[in-house]
């Protein structure tokens, strides 16, 4: 900045020399005494002689008789003074110079900028897609032509960019591209962070990445296209009817998915944002988790350090409100709240019903504790349902979303429940309160919560 000022400064030198150059070299004056012409070399010093006094630039005319006529040389051309030119010349270079050196410094701040953000994307991926470990790297040309130049079908938009539909000639395949806006909150870090993830993944019910492009500025992910969408569209706005078994079977294959995530890597990874909108159905509407752009890898012992607040109003969990920590049992409740939605056909949050009604959770707890948990069936299923395995996702999910983490079950132990490998748990009539500290200015802190008694009869 203070070269920049410097530079700015220095550029008006010139133009402030320019009235100085002038001043000391004033215009010539002529004049005329007792008839003879002379050069005066400063209007200033012409004698008031009277009425007889003439002065003018005009010389005498050549000819004019008497003794005492003498005719002056004509006057010289009028010119620029050399100082002046000499101070033109300097003013008018310094500025360019100096607009030039702006332009240079802006340039490579930008050049700059643009190379860290491609260092840390490097470095965050440690060379292993240079091995042909990870998915493929495409140029922002051939996603264009992907995707007709993002003119083609439109898939879904949401608060990160948009998703179109491709076509992947050389695998003859259609695509999800993924092209994140560069007003989303998700950067270069979130963004990477989805990339490496995903890409170390191997599970059935994982939506597959299939390349990533990162180029003029753009954050472009390619996914496996998914022909039935996202489950919220199906129970929500009324794409398609699930059936109770295509329903079972997505809350099946979502578990096992979530499984794989926290068990059975090198890293339990903390999804983040498990929700209806966020789980693709393909097209046997098999369950794939999808969106791993709040994604975290996380040792198995120590957890997650991460204090940033992150996922969907409706699916955090009430310990992460607080602390804004995630885990594995934060995943947990998010994926109750899923199941719920599943049985039930609603959103885990909605406005328009009364308050009572309004939270899926508390409004589920309740109908338990009134010994009428089947009333919240979807409507829409009718009677065409299995009464026992419905009972049993109510439960699970009213499990998993006990205000108290420490109560809620693993994921293994939600899937030995689903297969009734394992019995239903037993949870309180009345759904516990938990009651946390503030956050104060030095820190963010949480206090144990308090919950009345709950008996719990599968191991862990």
């Amino acid at each position: 900045m203070e070269s920049t000022r410097f530079s700015i400064t220095f550029c008006f030198i010139g133009l402030a020399l320019f009235p100085r150059m002038y001043a000391q070299s004033p215009p010539t004056a002529y004049k005329r005494t007792n008839a003879s012409v002379t050069v005066a070399s400063n209007a200033s010093s012409v004698p008031a002689d009277g009425p007889n006094t003439v002065v003018s630039r005009a010389p005498t005319p050549v000819g004019a008789d008497g003794p005492n006529t003498s005719v002056a040389p004509p006057p010289p051309a009028a010119r620029l003074s050399p100082s002046l030119v000499v101070g033109l010349i300097v003013g008018a270079g310094a500025l360019i110079f100096g607009l030039g050196f702006i332009w240079f410094i802006l340039r490579r701040k930008t050049h700059k900028a643009n190379k860290l953000d491609y260092d840390m994307f490097d470095e965050l991926f440690g060379g292993e897609f240079q091995n042909g470990m990870g998915p493929r790297k495409f140029s922002f040309v051939e996603i264009a032509k992907m995707t007709s130049n993002f003119k083609g079908e439109k898939l879904g938009e949401g608060g990160f960019g948009a998703v179109y539909r491709g076509y992947l000639r050389d695998l003859d395949t259609h695509v999800a591209v993924k092209r994140i806006s560069k007003a989303s909150k998700q950067g270069i870090k979130e963004y990477a962070s989805e990339v490496k993830i995903i890409s170390r993944l191997r599970h059935k019910n994982l939506v597959k990445l299939i390349g990533w492009c990162h180029e003029k500025g753009q954050l472009i992910l390619v996914y496996e296209f998914m022909v039935n969408g996202s489950l919220d569209s199906h129970l929500f706005k009324g794409k398609t009817l699930l059936t109770w078994d295509v329903r079972f079977q997505i809350v099946q294959g979502l578990a096992s998915a979530l499984f794989y995530l926290h068990e059975e890597g090198d890293h339990c990874v903390l999804h983040r944002d498990i929700k209806a909108s966020n789980v693709m159905l393909d097209s046997s509407f098999n369950a794939k988790i999808g969106d791993f752009g709040l994604a975290r890898l996380v040792d198995h012992v120590k957890g997650s350090q991460t204090t940033h607040l992150a996922g969907t109003m409706g699916y955090i969990a009430p310990e992460c409100v607080s602390s804004g920590k995630a885990s594995k049992e934060s995943d947990v409740y998010s994926f109750g709240v899923v199941a719920l939605e599943i049985a039930c056909g609603r959103r885990s949050i909605e406005p328009r019903y009364e308050e009572s009604q309004a939270s899926l959770v508390a409004w589920v707890w309740e109908l338990y504790g009134n010994q009428q948990i089947l009333g919240a069936v979807d409507l829409k299923l009718g009677m065409d349902f299995d009464a026992i395995q419905m009972e049993c996702l109510l439960m699970v999910g009213l499990w998993c979303v006990h205000p108290d983490q420490n109560l809620r079950p693993s994921m293994r132990q939600v899937i030995q429940v689903l297969n009734f490998e394992a019995p239903l748990p037993k949870l309180p009539s009345r759904r516990p309160t938990p009651t946390y500290d503030v956050p104060t200015t030095s820190g963010i802190q949480v206090s144990e919560p308090s919950f009345s008694t709950v008996s719990i009869t599968i191991p862990r």
